[in-house]
């Protein structure tokens, strides 16, 4: 094998794994434990949106604002009731549709907005 495909092979692998690595992001709960006492406030709704973009349809890889889509509808949600610490009896769900060079992916979150203490 001579130097410069050796070079080449390094660059790619290095390309590659800066891209795959670029992708990763932190779990977030979005249904935890509630604590032992607690007031139901009301229906909290949030919602929040991401983008995959750039280049053909199928190879939309540039994420924009979506890794954080989910903590942000959390966040909304709870700012729908001031004091709200957590939610309960959450559900999550996903739409994504078109735009021009990518394709949006929306997160709404939907809970029981509570506060700690009764």
């Amino acid at each position: 094998m001579n130097i410069a495909r050796f070079e080449r092979r390094m660059i790619s692998a290095f390309i590659v794994g800066g891209v795959v690595g670029g992708c990763a992001s932190t779990a977030y709960n979005v249904a935890p434990l509630p604590p032992a006492s607690y007031q139901v406030l009301g229906k909290a709704t949030g919602k929040a949106c991401g983008s995959l973009g750039i280049l053909a349809s199928a190879y939309y890889v540039i994420p924009m604002g979506l890794n954080s889509r989910v903590e942000d509808a959390y966040q909304e949600a709870l700012k729908t009731f001031p004091g709200a610490t957590s939610l309960i009896n959450v559900q999550m769900q996903e739409d994504w549709y078109w735009w021009l060079i990518g394709t949006a992916r929306c997160v709404t979150i939907t809970g029981d907005a509570i506060k700690e203490g009764a």
